[in-house]
């Protein structure tokens, strides 16, 4: 991890003006595949603005995310693969960025663009890691992976604070893009890097649902119902073409303001695709390593200097971005900085290129990284990967080997008949693995406790725990427990990092059914210790806020746990959440 020192010290020079300079829009959605527009051949979705996105610019068709969203978000804010930045997982802890990595928007802004992003960030919600405090002049939008509600969404924040909104949220980002890109050339000469960020169409497929709006929810519904979809696929079309015209609202504002033409345009998503009604003859899905789990949409304008029309056969990946929008902005890197990516400005100044990187990796193994269960490595024409489910045992019998140029669906194996490509594309893999790797301990973030950020909450995902009953249960992020725990000494264990050392009042938001009431619940940090008596709620999935009293927190690196002390029902309580609040 790289230390934030050497950053401010980094030298950063700007060639020419301001307004020789192009805005940069980055448009990513969640989930959307290589094969969920119009543009890339499908023939059931309306994508007309994507479409002429495409066709108005240049497509990369070789261009590839990671397995999954919070990979391929810290590749794209870093140009460094994920596994650099000590980020591992969607969740648990494990979605949080390292503090000492250098984002684009640092970057940028500290060359003179004015920056914000719109939509989903799921690179670390706690103080420290907020996009606001890792380059963004304006944030709005969510931190997890996905958000419960579409319609009057209720896990956003702006800046750090948690507000509320009402509307769609495909419209509610969008509008905020508007908002913040018409505002910055009106207030100043400055140029922009909007970052608008999707959370669609990642589950739940959801629709307008509110009285006043869901008709037309139900009408965009029923168009694609009457093509033949399954519901599932029905609704993620849906949100795409709302996605869709989203976009087109976007670019008319460009349109609207004369930045067409200093404006470049980026639309991608960020890992492969979860619809499964048409795939173009496509293999695999999100999270795994095949063609259809890594590869998204990629469209690039920039009227009068991107060519229209253009295709790139080349392979790229995410972590080129960063490369790519400072090299535009005229930034300098910082000589120390180990990137993976390389610039893409020639490729899209020529609309055209055969090669670009000679190796691109993917790897993704929710726990723990691993270089054996669900890897792949590509040169321009071969692929070697390995997808081993949990229940089965890594082996080189297991691996495959693909000719991308001839089968782009990976459907013959030709590793028997090609073993010496397949033991350089291992070989190759191998060394990535232990580079990217090397000197980084995996594990859930400490979890800052101080001023930064007061009260803070404590979510059951960043635990630990062990018992025989006890159980994590994931549910939406803001809603998962840690449950089913009643034996004495079952326990759950959170990592700290107290900024602010003192004496903290405790609250928990748990439910509990009545007849299960009447438990203790010990909550320990070093020598303090204070006990909880659960209360009953009116059911167990109904959470109330509960005060426990105060606990003292000693400066530095602490362990914070809750155990069960008794519990004469069935469980002792559903615990969603602990809040912790300094005492002034």
């Amino acid at each position: 991890m790289r230390p934030l020192l050497l950053f401010l010290a980094c030298l950063i020079s700007v060639s020419g003006l301001a307004a020789d300079r192009p805005n940069l829009l980055f448009i990513m959605t969640d989930d959307q595949g290589y094969w969920d527009t119009g543009a890339t051949g499908n023939p059931h979705i309306d994508t007309p603005y994507l479409d002429s996105l495409a066709s108005d610019g240049t497509q990369f068709r070789r261009y590839y995310a990671a397995p999954v969203c919070a990979p391929t978000r810290a590749g794209v804010m870093t140009g460094r693969y994920y596994l650099r930045t000590g980020l591992y997982n969607t969740r648990f802890g494990g979605d949080s960025m390292g503090k000492g990595e250098i984002t684009v928007a640092q970057l940028l802004k500290n060359a003179g663009y004015r920056t914000g992003l719109f939509g989903k960030w799921h690179l670390g919600k706690y103080p420290g890691y907020q996009p606001q405090e890792r380059g963004f002049d304006e944030f709005f939008g969510h931190y997890h992976g996905h958000i419960e509600r579409y319609e009057f969404p209720d896990q956003v924040y702006h800046n750090g604070t948690p507000v509320e909104a009402r509307g769609y949220v495909t419209d509610l980002f969008a509008d905020a893009a508007i908002d913040f890109m018409e505002a910055t050339v009106t207030a100043s000469d400055d140029p922009f890097f909007c970052a608008l960020m999707f959370n669609a169409p990642h589950s739940p497929w959801l629709l307008d649902t509110s009285h006043s709006s869901q008709p037309g929810g139900d009408e965009t519904l029923a168009k694609y119902l009457e093509r033949g979809l399954p519901l599932r696929e029905a609704r993620i079309y849906s949100l795409i073409e709302r996605v869709d015209e989203n976009v087109g609202r976007v670019l008319a504002k460009l349109e609207e303001l004369d930045l067409a033409e200093d404006t470049l345009v980026i639309f991608t998503s960020d890992n492969g695709g979860v619809s499964k009604f048409w795939k173009g003859g496509m293999n695999g899905y999100k999270s795994g390593s095949y063609e259809g789990g890594v590869r998204a949409p990629f469209f690039v304008r920039w009227k009068g200097t991107v060519p229209a029309g253009g295709m790139v056969e080349g392979q790229v990946s995410h972590v080129d971005l960063l490369p790519t929008f400072c090299e535009l902005a005229g930034v300098k890197l910082p000589q120390d900085l180990v990137l993976d990516g390389k610039s893409l400005v020639p490729l899209l100044k020529s609309g055209q290129g055969d090669t670009h990187h000679e190796y691109v990796y993917h790897t993704w193994d929710r726990y723990f990284p691993n270089p054996d269960r669900r890897w792949a490595v590509s040169d321009q024409r071969w692929k070697l990967m390995a997808q081993f489910g949990t229940d089965a045992t890594p082996s080189p019998s297991g691996w495959r080997l693909f000719d991308l140029e001839n089968d782009p669906g990976e459907t013959k194996n030709l590793i028997r008949e090609k073993p010496e490509i397949a033991d350089r594309l291992r070989r190759e893999f191998v060394r990535w693995f232990e580079d990217v790797t090397d000197g980084i301990t995996y594990a859930p973030i400490r979890i800052p406790v101080g001023p930064g950020e007061d009260p803070v909450e404590i979510e059951p995902s960043w635990a630990t725990w062990e018992g025989e009953h006890i159980n994590y249960t994931f549910d939406g992020y803001d809603w998962d427990t840690i449950d089913g725990w009643k034996a004495p000494g079952e326990s759950a264990t959170w990592q700290l990092d107290v900024v602010e050392p003192g004496t903290y009042t405790v609250g928990f938001s748990y439910g509990c059914r009545p007849l299960d009431a009447g438990g203790v619940l010990r909550l320990s940090s070093g020598d303090s210790t204070i006990e909880h008596s659960v209360q009953a709620t009116t059911t167990a999935e109904q959470f109330g806020w509960f005060d426990a009293g105060t606990i003292e927190l000693k400066q530095g690196e602490v362990e914070m746990k809750a155990e069960v002390v008794s519990a004469p029902g069935r469980e002792l309580m559903r615990l969603n959440r602990i809040q912790l609040e300094r005492v002034k």
